[in-house]
């Protein structure tokens, strides 16, 4: 990229969501990279996942990159409860904190498409992608605008939250409610025993047994575990705010495209009904979401292909650690694009 992204700000008034509650004064923050061609039709939609920004897929955006700016102009969507867009840490009374509404994946596209229509004026989009919860994003847009989304690629995720999926994300919101300073929501500092707390949880279930067995942090820069739990993982989550998790937290356990109006709770149809070409790219040793899970999504899908991403790095073989998997990953995307 030739030079960095600015966020910016889409305000999108008084927003309804589905849980039947109407946000006030919603916003949803963006960044673009490239050029909007003049038929409005070299779009690519690349929505952010659990506690992620537009910086983080950085490494997949730029010139002669997969998401090539010369010829794509890529717009990332941050979702709500992230701290960009409207969350309970920057919106105020009565909506505040542990009283910000429950929110869906249905509520963040239907955002993400405002935002494309009514500031951009999208003719086409020609890819839709996303990692982990950006997943449940790309096909949630497959699934809503069949007329506007060419292709979709949904990484490491899946159409709808599996029950042992589900299981794992209660043992990570259990680990901080359970620290008295949360004190429901309305803390006076960081409760940080919790936070620590929820990252040493989900350091299990991130990477795989093999990625700890050939200690495989050290290519990381930590020379022992403990030092990977205190200084990764530790380190990063007591910067979040607590509200925020939670309300991201809530967004992954509902995660369901079948709930869109129409479908009736029928995922097999939902997933019948994306009309757009897809590659599928689960990590082949994800814990979060195995790619037999997204193997059978493919097999209900009109046209895609399910290419699992070698590796030991699970959950984390497309946050662009690792270069092999970097390498697999812009070659599935590259493919897909020129069908």
């Amino acid at each position: 990229m030739s030079e960095p992204a600015t966020v910016q700000t889409f305000q999108l008034g008084d927003f309804a969501l589905d849980c039947g509650k109407t946000l006030p004064a919603a916003q949803i923050a963006y960044a673009t990279y490239g050029t909007l061609a003049e038929g409005r039709d070299n779009v690519v939609v690349f929505p952010t996942w659990f506690v992620g920004s537009h910086l983080d897929l950085e490494w997949f955006v730029g010139a002669g990159k997969a998401l090539d700016t010369g010829k794509y102009f890529v717009i990332v969507p941050h979702m709500f409860g992230n701290g960009r867009s409207s969350s309970p840490s920057n919106t105020p009374a009565p909506f505040d904190r542990g009283r910000f509404p429950a929110i869906s994946v249905q509520d963040n596209v239907r955002a993400q498409h405002r935002l494309m229509t009514e500031v951009f004026d999208v003719r086409k989009i020609q890819l839709v992608i996303g990692g982990s919860m950006g997943a449940f994003q790309a096909y949630q847009w497959g699934l809503a605008h069949p007329d506007l989304v060419e292709r979709i690629s949904p990484m490491c995720g899946a159409a709808r939250v599996s029950r042992h999926c589900y299981v794992f994300l209660d043992g990570v919101k259990a680990a901080l409610l359970a620290d008295p300073a949360f004190k429901g929501g309305d803390y006076d500092a960081p409760p940080v025993v919790g936070l620590k707390a929820l990252g040493r949880v989900l350091a299990g279930w991130a990477l795989s047994q093999k990625f700890y067995r050939d200690e495989l942090y050290k290519v990381m820069g930590f020379d022992s575990v403990e030092a990977f739990l205190t200084d990764f993982w530790e380190a990063f989550w007591v910067r979040c705010d607590a509200n925020d998790l939670l309300c991201q937290l809530h967004v992954w356990q509902t995660a369901d495209i079948s709930k869109t109006p129409g479908y009736d709770g029928d995922l097999e149809r939902a997933l019948g009904a994306i009309k757009a070409k897809a590659m599928l790219s689960p990590g082949e040793k994800d814990l979060y979401f195995p790619p037999e899970d997204m193997a059978w999504e493919a097999s209900k899908m009109r046209s895609a292909e399910c290419r699992p991403i070698p590796g030991p790095w699970g959950h984390f073989s497309e946050v662009g650690i690792d270069p092999a998997c970097n390498a697999f990953l812009s070659d599935s995307i590259r493919t897909l694009l020129a069908r």
